[in-house]
């Protein structure tokens, strides 16, 4: 039954319908078809729509995900264009920005993901141990995170949200070496924050190298001489 008129619609389209609207459409989130009839109004119908489960869209989005982090690493932000991400995602536009905004959400969705495990990593092992993983992260991951590096510099909107995200490694760092610092394993003499400066600054110089193509870095043996800083108190100069 069409249950009223409307001005300057489609053909055909599906909208939203609330909860709780009379006519006999449906209540809890069904949709109304919108269809074009011969005298020229548009008459709106009931329509039922299955849902589609949590688990579903959450895939859906991981692929997503997953697809665009080889098209950025493959082409930058810039290039990854719109076209660029429906190829790589075989996926139209409307279903990719059905669960991102635009590009912008995209990218730091991504950033974000990997703000997440990096926080939940070194909550587990520490940053040392991330560090000591990193040549097993993937050319797509390492790629996103240079162009992350890049955009930092020329787009201060981006690093203030990507601030954002990475005050939760952060957090992880400082809480971790403070449980170790208590349990005697990390040396007190310098201010835990100082100790989390150090090792963020050499996370992202590795990150950076790595994703840049060096592998001639010496990485275990790098790694090896943070830790021992990390434990080692200065030995006090011997008197005679």
């Amino acid at each position: 039954e069409a249950v009223g008129e409307a001005v300057g619609l489609p053909d055909a389209v599906a909208v939203p319908v609330p909860d709780g609207l009379p006519d006999g459409l449906p209540d809890g989130g069904g949709v109304a078809a919108l269809t074009r009839l011969q005298d020229g109004r548009t008459a709106c119908y009931a329509a039922d729509v299955p849902k589609v489960a949590a688990e579903e869209l959450a895939a859906r989005r991981g692929a997503i995900l997953d697809a665009a982090r080889r098209a950025f690493a493959r082409h930058g932000y810039e290039g990854a264009t719109v076209r660029v991400l429906e190829a790589e995602t075989g996926l139209s536009r409307g279903a990719i920005f059905h669960h991102f905004r635009d590009k912008e959400a995209l990218f730091l969705a991504l950033a974000e993901d990997d703000a997440a495990r990096t926080a939940e990593r070194v909550a587990e092992a520490g940053l040392v141990q991330v560090m000591r993983e990193l040549q097993d992260r993937d050319a797509g991951w390492l790629g996103v995170s240079l162009e992350v590096r890049r955009r930092l510099r020329t787009d201060p909107a981006f690093a203030a949200s990507w601030a954002e995200r990475q005050e939760q490694v952060r957090a992880a760092t400082l809480d971790r070496l403070r449980r170790q610092q208590e349990a005697g394993v990390v040396r007190d003499d310098v201010p835990l924050e100082v100790l989390a400066d150090l090792l963020r600054t050499l996370h992202d110089g590795l990150v950076s190298a790595l994703a840049s193509g060096r592998p001639e870095i010496d990485t275990a043996a790098v790694l090896d001489l943070v830790e021992a800083t990390l434990r080692d108190r200065p030995s006090k100069p011997r008197t005679t």
